[in-house]
């Protein structure tokens, strides 16, 4: 998987988190077990990412195949315990992972709707004024 709209789309789908990190998988209309990995500037530098990335990337060659989810997107989206964290033991929560999406038993989703507080430059409420501490509304 290369572009954003997918990584996006796979957020809609199953949620499974891990220790190391978190998978999400969602069919993907006939266009056979794809994968991508993301891992955010949180986890750490560039070297750290990228070594997270590589490992990711040997995990999913070697458990897709024969564990992935037939016509599904799976995205690894790594966590900050991922990167120290024994490749047997990543291999094996993977594999757990895998046979809970294939049985359909993902984490509760995510609560939709987006922010909390509006954009800058907009007001909370139309009505409400300027928005700003203190003031009242106008009659």
């Amino acid at each position: 998987m290369t572009r954003r709209a997918d990584f996006l789309a796979a957020n809609r789908g199953l949620r499974i988190a891990r220790p190391g990190f978190v998978l999400l998988a969602l069919a993907n209309g006939g266009l056979g077990t794809r994968y991508g990995i993301t891992v955010t500037k949180k986890i750490g530098n560039a070297v750290v990412r990228n070594r997270m990335k590589r490992r990711f990337r040997a995990l999913l060659r070697d458990a897709l195949p024969a564990e992935g989810l037939p016509d599904h997107d799976h995205v690894l989206i790594g966590r900050e315990g991922g990167v120290e964290r024994d490749f047997a033991l990543l291999r094996q929560e993977l594999s757990v992972a895998l046979r809970r999406a294939a049985d359909g038993k993902g984490d509760p989703p995510r609560r939709s709707g987006g922010r909390n507080k509006p954009r800058k430059g907009q007001r909370a409420d139309p009505r409400s004024g300027s928005g700003a501490p203190g003031s009242v509304p106008a009659p």
